[in-house]
């Protein structure tokens, strides 16, 4: 069962109208977020990262905070599965088309979940391949837009060579993946570029590094340059629905020794003790170092 504008109803009997604004314009935002146990992950970060999108497109938030998590409840509740992930998309709603915002026009809400499936254990155990490429998108890309067409065409570069992604590079350092955060291993030490407008900033990006410094994990937060990642030891890429997957194969080339390394082993067994104890748990979702 999905939501949209006020009511529960199959997928199959949704529709929006063909002048809403995010059909016209890919004019809104749109947030993921996972669902363990039937626990939403993080929902107060994922709120905030919200919010933060709503505030960079100028569109009022339609709910508090309080609505939207008795409202995510429900979506959880009507669909099977411990395991979710909910996707919801906000756009400014239905006029006339004019690239001006119109006015006292009600926002279209649209929510829907999905089954959360872990990444597989053979790409778990061998390891993705990527492929790299010019970060041609906005300036923008801490605002979640529906408006994905530069990603849409920066993954295909990864499928149409059977790569799982493409990692994007700006002025020659890293800045993310097409629909993930990179992290890169160099001499013992996990670096993270620095969150900044040319980057999502990722719920499980934050995990990773807290539990590197709650686990004395060596780790620095910098700019990356291209050639580092090139000669990285190890790339790790992390997101709401693959978690923490090993990249061992970079422009057909091996990264390291063309296996997943030590330091995606140790954060992929911490990870899956997290989640047993903080996102299946009760204990809070934030860890302490």
């Amino acid at each position: 069962m999905i939501y949209l504008n006020g009511k529960f109803m199959p997928i199959e009997e949704a529709f929006v109208p063909v002048l809403d604004r995010g059909f016209i314009f890919g004019d809104g935002i749109y947030e993921v977020i996972p669902v363990y146990s039937r626990k939403p992950f993080r929902l107060a970060e994922h709120l905030m990262r919200l919010q933060h999108s709503l505030d960079g497109i100028r569109l009022k938030n339609p709910f508090s905070n309080e609505e939207w998590r008795n409202l995510l409840e429900q979506v959880i509740i009507n669909n099977d599965g411990e395991d979710q992930y909910i996707y919801l998309h906000i756009t400014r709603g239905v006029a006339k088309r004019d690239h001006a915002f119109p006015a006292n026009v009600p926002p279209t809400i649209f929510i829907m979940s999905n089954p959360l499936l872990q990444p597989s254990e053979e790409l778990l155990k061998s390891g993705a391949s990527a492929v790299t490429a010019n970060d041609n998108r906005w300036i923008r890309c801490d605002v979640k837009a529906i408006s994905l067409l530069p990603n849409v065409l920066l993954r295909q570069l990864a499928v149409d060579v059977q790569a799982l992604e493409t990692i994007l590079i700006r002025n020659g350092f890293l800045t993310e993946g097409s629909a993930s955060n990179i992290f890169i291993v160099k001499d013992k030490i996990l670096l993270a570029p620095p969150k900044s407008n040319l980057m999502l900033p990722g719920i499980t990006y934050d995990v990773v590094l807290e539990l590197a410094a709650a686990n004395q994990i060596p780790h620095e937060i910098r700019e990356i340059h291209e050639i580092e990642i090139r000669i990285a030891d190890e790339i790790l890429l992390t997101s709401s629905t693959k978690e923490i997957m090993p990249i061992t194969l970079l422009d057909n080339k091996p990264v390291g020794d063309g296996k997943p390394g030590e330091f995606f082993r140790r954060l992929h067994a911490l990870y899956q003790e997290y989640k047993a104890t903080h996102m299946r748990g009760h204990t809070t979702d934030r860890l302490t170092s």
